[in-house]
């Protein structure tokens, strides 16, 4: 059972532990998404998967189940977190330690709300497609409404974003000593969950004014990603140099890794579009060497990151140990992303280059390691859940008149 009423305990990083669970629902889609044949469709759906889930090869079969089983569970608790936090950060606002949070350097945390509900469009989607019989008979009608969604959440992420700036730049006051981390790097992760959730439609639709629009949304929040993110890393590196990272703030340096993810799914989704939208050349080479490059970053970024926490053994402490905080399920999204991406890597960069074979001894020796992490990932996240969320965590003071 999850804790409840915890007031002024309550910090908007606890949105990371919906966005996790989302991030993993979507993980096993890829699964599905990569290794079954969908040629009448952009993306799996129910048309794909029913003759395997009915058909006569078992195992076949099993393997589907299991990974639509995983996808519906973990969306179970994508939707259960995320009605937890948005009830939790309403009681918040009512305290005396939110209206500190809007005059603080703290106050970027804010952006956890609009990465979250983008991930949110992006499971509803999944589920759409994978339990709705002939979805995709009317999915030009909900392109626009996806449109339309991620424009709203793009529109609150860019007012929680701008009056961070503002209030920052207008009254300075920044605590470059305390603030030695990655973590304000979460406004880029968001901005860049919003570029790949506008990028979706210009890869799957077939008007082009849809196209155009989703290509142009799309541009705007990677360009404002990309500026925002060589900005926050040079003062972060440089922070972090001078005072060290503070102990609790070490999983920041993996966060580069989802937003690589992100820049690279939207890139990726938005060369598909200019090439069925605007007749632009599409050449899977440059999707090979653009797709090996994102790799090499996350690992230079995942090794580093690896290597500090481990020095400071904040494995051993904040999972397997009694520390705990709302930040250390940001360790979740890191994992989800970098086997996202080794998937896209995989199949986009050397399967359609026809370096490797397509289901080949190979591609599954590949594809091996970037599972492990999932797996990995998914028992950290249920395991920070239980830590940090049940009434049995001893991390958070239970209320004072229990609720059922």
């Amino acid at each position: 059972m999850l804790v409840r009423d915890i007031g002024s305990k309550f910090t908007p990083l606890y949105f990371l532990a919906s966005l996790g669970a989302g991030g993993l629902a979507v993980s096993f889609f890829i699964y599905l998404m990569f290794l079954l044949p969908h040629p009448n469709t952009a993306m799996v759906t129910f048309g794909d998967v029913w003759p395997i889930l009915t058909g006569p090869s078992l195992f076949n079969a099993l393997l589907t189940g299991l990974a639509i089983s995983s996808i519906l569970f973990f969306a179970y608790w994508h939707f259960r977190l995320l009605f937890w936090n948005i009830r939790e950060f309403g009681l918040f606002k009512q305290t005396d330690a939110y209206q500190k949070l809007l005059v603080s350097n703290s106050e970027i945390a804010l952006m956890t709300i609009p990465l979250t509900l983008a991930m949110t469009v992006n499971v509803s989607f999944v589920l759409g497609a994978l339990l709705i019989p002939n979805l995709w008979s009317i999915v030009e009608w909900l392109f626009p409404l996806a449109i339309s969604a991620f424009f709203v959440i793009g529109v609150f992420a860019m007012k929680i974003l701008v009056r961070y700036f503002s209030r920052a730049l207008v009254g300075g006051n920044v605590d470059f000593a305390t603030n030695n981390s990655l973590a304000p790097m979460v406004s880029i992760f968001a901005l860049s969950m919003i570029a790949v959730g506008f990028a979706a439609p210009a890869s799957m639709s077939k008007i082009t004014t849809v196209i155009a629009i989703s290509i142009a949304l799309s541009l705007f929040f990677m360009t404002i990603a990309v500026l925002l993110a060589i900005v926050k890393l040079v003062n972060g590196f440089q922070s972090m140099m001078i005072n060290g990272i503070s102990e609790s703030a070490s999983p920041s340096l993996w966060i580069m890794i989802p937003i690589l993810t992100l820049l690279g799914i939207s890139w990726i989704r938005l060369s598909h579009g200019l090439n069925h939208g605007f007749d632009s050349s599409l050449h899977y080479s440059g999707l090979f060497v653009g797709s090996m490059v994102v790799v090499s970053a996350q690992i230079l970024f995942g090794l580093l990151g690896y290597a500090v926490m481990r020095h400071l053994g904040y494995f051993k402490q904040y999972i397997h140990g009694e520390k705990g905080d709302a930040g250390t399920f940001a360790l979740v999204c890191p994992g989800v992303a970098f086997f996202v991406f080794g998937m896209f890597f995989i199949n986009v960069g050397l399967t359609h280059n026809d370096i490797i074979t397509h289901r080949s001894w190979v591609y599954f020796l590949l594809m091996a390691p970037f599972v492990y992490v999932q797996l990995k990932t998914v028992q950290v996240f249920w395991k920070l859940k239980n830590k940090l969320l049940t009434r049995r965590s001893n991390l958070l003071e239970q209320p004072a008149t229990p609720h059922s």
